[in-house]
């Protein structure tokens, strides 16, 4: 693991929401994060502002088992996030495993409290997806149950159903930042597949999972979005 330190460095990543109501779809940025992690606060923060300011950005903050055994249990960490980011590396996405870490659309990485390198990352990711890449995803929620349709398109993945809360505020007790009450947006509370997509139009029906909302992703094999929207009412 590398656990790399804030570097105060004052970006703006705010004006790129300019005409986001018209983009395709909102790039997705993905957390690896830990309340066990000293350098992650600036990252989380960094996410919160995402979370907040940008709706052409879809921000989810995953919570990785592997720093809870250094004094402080985690208590929206769990195994899927750690193997999520697992996965990445094994893709050669990321280049190992770290927190604060950041990927960006499933294939840029960088790390999560680098300003400079979160807004060029989302710069290249809206590329894509201003081209029309991928397929277009609607979530509909009917009462406990989300209607899922993934529109035509090139290629193929998996559909990942994740549901994740607002806003949380924890008081740490211990380790690394033991003492601190730390604010954290978009929190990931459960993650599941649910479906395939092959290219053609594609619909499906799932539970209203864990968390106070909800979003869909539509992932290539080697870690791409291709497909992402979240629940509307």
């Amino acid at each position: 693991m590398r656990f790399v330190a804030f570097a105060a460095v004052v970006v703006s990543l705010l004006p790129a929401a300019a005409g986001a109501e018209t983009a395709a779809r909102p790039v997705v940025v993905e957390l690896f994060t830990s309340q066990g992690c000293s350098s992650c606060p600036p990252a989380d923060a960094l996410v919160a502002e995402l979370a907040e300011g940008r709706p052409d950005v879809l921000a989810l903050t995953f919570h990785v088992t592997y720093w809870n055994r250094l004094g402080w249990t985690d208590p929206f960490s769990f195994q899927g996030a750690t193997d999520r980011q697992r996965g990445y590396v094994a893709l050669s996405v990321s280049p190992e495993v770290y927190t604060p870490a950041m990927v960006v659309d499933g294939w840029l990485d960088v790390v999560g409290s680098d300003r400079r390198g979160v807004a060029a990352a989302l710069a290249r990711a809206r590329v894509g997806t201003d081209q029309g890449r991928g397929a277009a995803v609607e979530v509909v929620r009917r009462g406990r149950v989300l209607a899922v349709s993934v529109g035509p398109g090139v290629g193929t993945g998996k559909i990942v159903l994740v549901g994740y809360d607002r806003r949380h505020e924890t008081a740490v007790a211990r380790g690394e930042n033991g003492g601190r009450t730390l604010r954290e947006a978009n929190v990931v509370r459960s993650m599941a597949v649910v479906g395939a997509w092959a290219g053609s139009a594609t619909q499906v029906e799932v539970a209203v999972p864990a968390g106070e909302d909800a979003a869909v992703l539509v992932q290539a094999a080697d870690g791409r979005i291709v497909g992402a929207a979240r629940a509307g009412s």
